[in-house]
């Protein structure tokens, strides 16, 4: 069993001045001694935020954070087996009324193919998919 970061996790860790060392001891203190990794669709959106920072300080930070973290994390890709799974899950939830943000869904989705859980600060959307392990952060 692991713990696939959502990038809000990892955001509000950076903004908060954190290392990635305090960030790591939390997590375990939450769910134990379980693999953490990050999917490529979350490592997109931090790199995205790196790439949008107003300062060049700003940007430096991210980015050394990110790639302290990256160091010591998994990053699961997304591919054609989890792309699958999201097209079905989306068009479920869909058919039932619910929308699960584009991003999420395909976090969710690498989440349930590797039977992790997805540790998040906001999990209403990652709720929306069934049989999916959500702890909040």
């Amino acid at each position: 069993m692991g713990i696939i970061l959502d990038s809000i996790v990892v955001i509000a860790s950076e903004r908060r001045g954190e290392t990635v060392e305090n960030l790591i001891e939390r997590i375990v203190k939450l769910t134990g001694d379980q693999e953490a990794a990050l999917s490529a669709v979350g490592l997109t959106e931090l790199v995205h935020g790196v790439y949008r920072a107003q300062t060049s300080e700003t940007r430096v930070r991210r980015e050394n954070f990110l790639n302290e973290l990256v160091a010591v994390l998994a990053v699961y890709p997304y591919t054609g087996e989890t792309a699958f799974l999201a097209g079905k899950l989306d068009g479920e939830q869909q058919n039932k009324g619910n929308v699960i943000p584009f991003t999420d869904l395909l976090i969710g989705a690498t989440a349930l193919y590797l039977s992790f859980s997805v540790l998040t600060t906001n999990p209403r959307h990652f709720r929306l998919i069934p049989s999916l392990q959500v702890i909040q952060f």
